[in-house]
């Protein structure tokens, strides 16, 4: 304890530097965590947060109280989360290596700024633009193809229809962070491979692609920590929170809002995060633990 004083005092600018950013960080990431106590407890608007009765573990059996929709919910979270982690890494993966090395080097910054609009969207927007292009009387497919699909009743359209959506919005943002990588490997063994008589793909295969591993092994790290999370916009506001798209739709985090907003139990809305919360922590140290076996120089800790 002495040495942490004396340490802290001798570096004493750097503390003080640093203090807003950590009061920042623990006031809003912190102080917050108390209100976990809600989980278990039923909440009295009256007696407040810590005067409210206990309740156990009453919330999280609100949770799975029907267990074949809690399960049907919880898988619909996590394929959606393995199908869009794994098409829109390939993608930002891909579509940086484009701009860097093939087809639109020369356009690469006019490129960029025309992907990165989509993200600046939200999904209030995104829900009339989908709508335009699949609604069943006015709608662009419909009239352009001649057909009458119905996509707001048809559940089996929707896990493209969702994919399709996120690849637009997400794919050119998510690539700039690989692109940044990019233009850190040294050009000397682009021009040290071509000499030695490799094509673009075999300088993609044997450079680019091993110089984004340990950023992609990190990227696929942090998102494990939000496997039991998906984007509300698109599962709530796209989909316009239709009943008879919940089959193949309808998400942990949807189906939290849609509790809240008939019932506002605020002990199962906390039960609800800290059940994905505690989930996704353990698959994330359970794959860092993966990695830091296999790869430890690519390991988060």
């Amino acid at each position: 304890m002495k040495g942490f004083l004396h340490n802290t005092w001798k570096n004493r600018n750097h503390v003080l530097m640093a203090l807003p950013a950590f009061l920042i960080l623990f006031f809003i990431m912190y102080v917050p965590m108390t209100g976990l106590i809600l989980a278990f407890k039923k909440f009295d608007y009256q007696a407040g947060i810590f005067g409210s009765p206990w309740a156990g573990i009453e919330n999280f059996k609100m949770l799975v109280a029907s267990k074949s929709k809690f399960f049907s919910i919880t898988k619909n979270t996590v394929l959606y989360y393995f199908l869009f982690t794994a098409v829109g890494t390939f993608l930002n993966v891909t579509l940086a290596i484009a701009l860097d090395r093939l087809f639109f080097k020369k356009l690469a910054k006019t490129m960029q700024t025309i992907m990165i609009v989509p993200v600046f969207i939200s999904y209030a927007a995104v829900n009339f633009i989908a709508y335009a292009f699949i609604s069943t009387d006015t709608g662009i497919i419909n009239n352009t193809f001649g057909t009458s699909t119905r996509f707001y009743s048809t559940a089996a359209l929707w896990p493209w229809i969702l994919l399709i959506i996120k690849i637009w919005k997400d794919t050119g943002y998510g690539s700039v962070l690989y692109m940044s990588v990019l233009a850190g490997v040294d050009s000397e063994l682009y021009e040290a491979a071509e000499i030695d008589g490799a094509n673009k793909w075999q300088s993609i295969w044997h450079i680019s692609i091993p110089s984004l591993i340990p950023m992609i092994t990190v990227m696929l790290l942090l998102s494990v920590g939000n496997i039991m999370r998906s984007d509300t916009g698109l599962f709530y506001q796209v989909t316009r929170n239709s009943g008879m798209l919940y089959d193949t739709t309808q998400v942990l985090d949807s189906y939290i809002l849609n509790a809240i907003m008939k019932s506002a139990n605020f002990g199962f809305t906390a039960a609800s995060s800290l059940f994905q919360s505690v989930i996704g922590l353990l698959l994330m140290l359970l794959a860092n633990f993966t990695v830091r076996k296999v790869a430890p120089e690519n390991a988060l800790f």
